[in-house]
């Protein structure tokens, strides 16, 4: 029970989020917005997103390069879309990232291949915060002031928190100090990033950091083009201020954010002139789209399991040919 614990936590949350949202709000409008959508520009979401995953993965190389390690830039991609499968079938955001760092630790060792997927996520995360708060001047005349103050106080301490961390200083500082046991919590999380982090280097880090402003511009891109699908006008620049609130909600025990995120949508999007059932409606096409393009990894895992298992026993009968006979 205790092993299953943070998945019951997540369920519950998720289905709590969505049961209250549903009781809440007109269950019926959401699914007349929904039905009304354009098949149109929620292909072009869909392909945005796949984009992004692509892009993601080319920022994952930088990291992993600078380890030295030779991982095919292909093989990078593939395992990016696995563990976007793996998300969709685990109750979790970030199953899949455990799927990326057993995989990575076939060639590097598994403190570091650990170290470059937390990196990876933080850097994400850290120019979003950037993005949203200059993106704030653009904001509309009437945006709420206890929303603004919210984006700045979240983003900053963002900011900070995650230059503190890849600056390195106050991690080692906790590594001398924490007793064994809180030190090798979070599957030794504060070790492997340290670790990491003085693998990687500042190079490396920065570079990961430029291809995720790109990243973040397109992720406000398929959440902007998904609005478009439901006939809602909403200002490009308004979602660079919505979705760093909106991709925080991934880190609440939850199935991928369903449930909390449409529980926030309708505060979020309301500055925006949308209705509650209308931002509902956008979140849950998001997590639509998200989901399908998770489901592209299955056939991809199978493929890429049958391919290294066959390449395995090639390499092993080439072994047993090359071995002198007795």
């Amino acid at each position: 029970m205790r092993r299953h614990l943070s998945t019951i936590i997540k369920i519950s949350i998720t289905v709590f989020g969505l049961a209250v949202v549903l009781t809440r709000f007109d269950a019926r409008a959401i699914g007349m917005v929904i039905r009304e959508a354009d098949l149109f520009w929620l292909l072009v979401g869909f392909l945005l997103f796949n984009a992004g995953v692509v892009l993601r993965a080319y920022r994952w190389q930088i990291l992993v390069r600078s380890l030295h390690a030779d991982v095919p830039f292909r093989r990078l991609v593939e395992l990016y879309f696995v563990g976007g499968f793996f998300n969709v079938f685990l109750p979790s955001g970030f199953g899949g990232d455990v799927v990326r760092i057993l995989e990575l630790a076939q060639d590097v060792p598994t403190g570091l291949a650990a170290g470059t997927v937390i990196i990876d996520r933080l850097s994400g995360l850290m120019m979003l915060f950037a993005l949203a708060l200059l993106a704030l001047p653009f904001r509309p005349d009437d945006f709420p002031p206890q929303l603004l103050w919210a984006i700045v106080i979240i983003c900053a301490a963002g900011l900070v928190g995650g230059f503190v961390l890849l600056e390195g200083t106050v991690l080692r500082k906790f590594e001398r100090i924490l007793p064994p046991r809180l030190l090798n919590a979070g599957n030794e999380f504060i070790p492997k990033l340290t670790q990491a982090i003085d693998q990687c280097g500042w190079r490396a880090i920065g570079g990961a950091m430029g291809v995720s402003i790109l990243f973040n511009l397109l992720q406000a891109a398929w959440w902007t083009t998904t609005a478009w699908a439901l006939g809602l006008d909403i200002p490009y620049f308004y979602m660079l201020l919505v979705v760093p609130l909106l991709s925080l909600v991934m880190l609440i025990p939850s199935i991928g954010g369903l449930g909390v995120r449409e529980l926030i949508a309708p505060l979020l999007f309301a500055p925006a002139g949308l209705t509650p059932e209308e931002a509902i409606a956008l979140s849950l096409l998001v997590f639509a789209l998200e989901r399908l393009s998770g489901l592209l990894g299955g056939p991809l895992y199978i493929y890429t399991t049958l391919r290294d298992r066959d390449k395995r026993g090639d390499n092993a009968t080439e072994e047993s040919l090359a071995e002198p006979n007795n």
